[in-house]
C-alpha cells in the first residue's frame, strides 16, 4: 500500500474514532503508518463531518433539500470548479505530504486552508517585517518592505527601525513624505520647515510624526532603552537605505566649496567622515527644554506641530466593542499626504465590512491575531492571517473586513496616501437603500434591513 493510501486509511479510522467518541463509543484500533498533523486532521474532519450531516439530512428530507441546506449553511464558492476543503470529498485532497515548514503554515492557516468562499487570482495582500533582513549598526537597526518586496504596495513603503538610547538616525531628508508610529520607548525628533522655523519634540509609544517631502530632520533614541517605530513613506518605491544624508554631501563636496559656504577655513572639515553614518551611537541628549532653547534661539515656531498623540483623538467607533482613532489633515494639520487610523478590536469582534474610495490601505499589525478577507471584482476573494509585525495591503475600493481570531485585544494601524480619511460601510449603505430592493437582491426579510448597523458601527458586534 502506498503512503497516500495509508494516510487516507488512517485518517478515515481517526475520523470514525472521533465520531464514535462523540456518541460515547470506544476508540477503535488505529492504522499504522504516517500520521496526520493537527492542521490536516482538523481540515479533513470538518469536511467529512459536513458530508455526514449531508447524508443524515438526505435520509430525512431528501437529496435536493440536502444540497440546498449545504449551500445555505456554508456559503460555498459559487464558481466552478468549487474551491475549499469543504468541497473536497476525497480526504486525501486536503493533505500535504510533501516538504513544508509547520511554523509558517500554522501562522497562516487561512493560506493553508482557505474558506470555501475564497476565489483565487488576487495578488498577495500579506507581507511581514519578520521575514526581511535587518541592517544592524552600532546604535540600532532598520528593515524595510518596499514595492520591490511587496508588489501590490504601490503607494506606501514601510520601515521598521530601532534606535538605542543615544542612537542617532543621522541628519537627512527624503524625496517622499515620512509618517511614523512609535511602537516602543521614547524618541527625540528634530525638523526645520521651508521658512527656517525649527522644531524639536519628544515622542512616546502611540505617538506619530510627519515630515513633508524634502524637510530635513533627525531621530534619536532616549533613555532608558531607546525606541522602536514604523515609518511609512508616501511612495511604494521609497527606500530608507537610499536617502539624502548630510555626511554623504559633505564627503562629496570639494573642501574649498564647503569653506566658502560656511564662512570658515577648509581645515574645519579635515576630520569629516568620508563614509555616511546612517545609524550610529551618540550621547543621550539633554533635557528637552534646554535643547529646544539652544536649538531654536530666537527663531519662530512652526504654526503646526510635526507630532501628534493618537491617544487624544476621539473614538470614531460607535459600538461598545473596541476603538478607532484618526489622524488626518482635519486634526493633524501638517499631515497633508497621509491619513491614518489605529484600531483596537477585542476578542470575538471584527472590523466591519467596508471599503475606502480615495486611497489604498497599508496596514501594520501591532498585537494580537487577525484574519482579513479582501474582495474584488472577478469575483476574487482572498483571506489571510496576520500576526504582530505583519503588513497588510488593500487597494482602493476593495471590500474588506478584519476579525480578531485570538483571545486578547488585536490592534493595527492603517495609513492611506491622502489628506483625509474616507470610508463606506457595507451595512450602512444597504441600511440606507430601499429595503425592498435589498431584500430582492439578498432574499432576506425587508423589515430587518433598516435595523442593520449604521456608519459608526465600525467594530462589531454592537
Amino acid at each position: 500500500m502506498n503512503v497516500t493510501a495509508v494516510r487516507v486509511e488512517e485518517l478515515d479510522q481517526r475520523i470514525t474514532a472521533y465520531d464514535l467518541e462523540l456518541v460515547g463509543h470506544d476508540d477503535p484500533p488505529r492504522a499504522t503508518g504516517p500520521s496526520f498533523d493537527d492542521s490536516e486532521l482538523s481540515i479533513v474532519r470538518s469536511t467529512t463531518m459536513f458530508s455526514r450531516r449531508d447524508l443524515l439530512a438526505a435520509s430525512a428530507m431528501g437529496a435536493a433539500m440536502t444540497v440546498s441546506a449545504a449551500n445555505a449553511g456554508s456559503f460555498g464558492n459559487p464558481d466552478e470548479p468549487p474551491e475549499g476543503a469543504i468541497n473536497a470529498k476525497n480526504p486525501a485532497s486536503v493533505t500535504d505530504p510533501g516538504p513544508q515548514d509547520p511554523a509558517i503554515r500554522d501562522q497562516l492557516q487561512s493560506a493553508f486552508s482557505p474558506p470555501p468562499t475564497d476565489v483565487g487570482g488576487m495578488p498577495q495582500i500579506w507581507s511581514s517585517f519578520n521575514t526581511v533582513q535587518r541592517r544592524v549598526q552600532n546604535g540600532g537597526w532598520a528593515r524595510q518592505v518596499t514595492q520591490a518586496d511587496f508588489a501590490i504596495s504601490t503607494t506606501i513603503s514601510g520601515v521598521n527601525m530601532r534606535l538605542t538610547a543615544g542612537g542617532i538616525r543621522e541628519l537627512h531628508w527624503h524625496q517622499a513624505a515620512e509618517w511614523a508610529y512609535m511602537t516602543y520607548g521614547h524618541c527625540r525628533i528634530t525638523v526645520i520647515d521651508a521658512t527656517g522655523r525649527p522644531y524639536v519634540a519628544d515622542v512616546k509609544e502611540g505617538d506619530i510624526w510627519y515630515f513633508p517631502a524634502g524637510y530635513p530632520h533627525s531621530l534619536q533614541g532616549l533613555g532608558p532603552d531607546g525606541c522602536e517605530f514604523v515609518i511609512c513613506f508616501d511612495d511604494g518605491a521609497a527606500s530608507e537605505f537610499n536617502t539624502l544624508l548630510v555626511t554623504d554631501w559633505f564627503a562629496h563636496t570639494p573642501p574649498p566649496v564647503l569653506a566658502a559656504n560656511f564662512g570658515v577655513s577648509a581645515d574645519t572639515f579635515a576630520k569629516t567622515p568620508l563614509n555616511d553614518l546612517w545609524i550610529f551611537q551618540g550621547k543621550v541628549p539633554g533635557d528637552l527644554p534646554a535643547v529646544r532653547k539652544a536649538m531654536t534661539g530666537n527663531a519662530e515656531t512652526p504654526p503646526q506641530p510635526f507630532t501628534f498623540s493618537l491617544a487624544t483623538s476621539p473614538n470614531l467607533n460607535g459600538t461598545k466593542n473596541g476603538t478607532l482613532q484618526l489622524a488626518d489633515s482635519s486634526n493633524f494639520k501638517v499631515s497633508t499626504t497621509i491619513a491614518a487610523v489605529v484600531q483596537t478590536v477585542p476578542p470575538g469582534a471584527m472590523r466591519s465590512m467596508h471599503w475606502h474610495p480615495n486611497a489604498d490601505e497599508w496596514q501594520y499589525y501591532i498585537k494580537g491575531k487577525a484574519r482579513m478577507g479582501v474582495f474584488n471584482t472577478g469575483p476574487h476573494m482572498l483571506t489571510m492571517d496576520f500576526n504582530p509585525g505583519d503588513i497588510g495591503y488593500v487597494p482602493r475600493n476593495y471590500g474588506h473586513y478584519v476579525q480578531n481570531i485570538g483571545d486578547t485585544d488585536m490592534q493595527f494601524f492603517s495609513v492611506f496616501r491622502t489628506s483625509n480619511f474616507q470610508e463606506f460601510s457595507l451595512s450602512d449603505w444597504l441600511k440606507h437603500s430601499p429595503a425592498e430592493m435589498v431584500a430582492e437582491h439578498l432574499n432576506v426579510d425587508p423589515t430587518m434591513v433598516p435595523r442593520w448597523p449604521g456608519a459608526n458601527a465600525r467594530i462589531m458586534p454592537e
